[in-house]
């Protein structure tokens, strides 16, 4: 005998199975987003020097960051999380921040000596790119998307600071002078803002930032009531990160300068970070308390990252 279902059976089965399928799909998204902003150890804890910074990643997805084992080096991180000195710097060299350019080359900020180093990463040969000695200490670095530097330079004894441009030929230009404690600095992901904070005052400003790389417009981005700030880093869409030096946290600030939400880390004293992994989406944090690198995940890749991969 012949059975005859019901189309309205039918439908009823095809529409449940559409509304488990979709609770599934939700219910794997939520899972899956848990593990956002959560921290975890990624290198052992004293393998970098109690001046562990400027964590950098290639165009190759490596990791690297200054004062590893000893002052005066660059660490060289693997995927999982193994350390080794990628090279050592000039006698009396001392680096804080790193960045990469469009064509692979390695700069760093060599603040006792007032340089800009250039590394080739082929043959690890160190040059000095820029040297200015009018600087106080140029401290950490960025970079727009015409390969220039942009350096902040304070001055901790007087609680003030500068703001310089580093062309591509290496010629120096004091942009700002006499600010706050200049430290973190980083650039929009459209190339048209300059993110500046200063340590001391707890604020971040912004500026107007021209296709000659000019500042103009600076206007207050957001102030902190407490704690410290060191670096700073945009993801793709145009969110700070930032360093909560003292308070042991990552705090991420859109570009309206809202805090967003702020990620907890074992240690108290991050000095930078950098966005990497295979997907841009993970952070790498330095901590100079505990001298190491911890990881965390974030929904959206760095504006560095991508830029690197165009």
């Amino acid at each position: 005998m012949k059975m005859t279902i019901p189309k309205s059976f039918i439908t009823s089965v095809l529409l449940f199975s559409f509304l488990i399928a979709e609770f599934s799909f939700v219910n794997m998204q939520t899972s899956a987003s848990e593990d956002w902003y959560k921290a975890s150890v990624f290198t052992p804890a004293k393998s970098f020097t109690s001046g562990a910074e400027g964590p950098a990643v290639d165009k190759n997805g490596i990791l690297y960051a200054v004062n590893f084992e000893k002052q005066g080096t660059i660490g060289q991180v693997t995927p999982g999380g193994e350390g080794s000195i990628f090279v050592e710097l000039p006698a009396g060299s001392i680096g804080n921040g790193i960045r990469f350019h469009s064509k692979g080359h390695m700069f760093i900020a060599d603040y006792p000596k007032h340089n800009i180093l250039k590394v080739d990463m082929a043959t690890r040969k160190i040059s000095v790119f820029a040297h200015e000695p009018k600087m106080n200490q140029p401290n950490d670095i960025a970079i727009d998307n015409k390969d220039r530097l942009y350096a902040s330079d304070p001055n901790w004894g007087n609680g003030t600071g500068n703001i310089w441009r580093i062309d591509t030929d290496g010629k120096v230009t004091l942009l700002e002078a006499n600010t706050g404690t200049t430290n973190g600095i980083e650039v929009s992901p459209d190339n048209k803002i300059l993110y500046v904070n200063e340590t001391v005052q707890r604020k971040v400003w912004a500026y107007d930032l021209s296709a000659k790389g000019e500042i103009s417009n600076k206007r207050l981005l957001i102030e902190f009531p407490d704690f410290g700030m060191d670096g700073m880093r945009c993801d793709a869409d145009g969110n700070l990160y930032i360093t909560r030096h003292g308070k042991g946290t990552i705090a991420k600030v859109s570009p309206a300068g809202k805090v967003i939400l702020e990620v907890p880390l074992s240690g108290k004293l991050p000095s930078n970070l950098a966005f990497g992994g295979k997907d841009g989406r993970t952070v790498y944090v330095t901590l100079q308390d505990s001298g190491n690198i911890e990881t965390f995940r974030v929904e959206t890749p760095g504006r560095e990252w991508k830029m690197l991969k165009k």
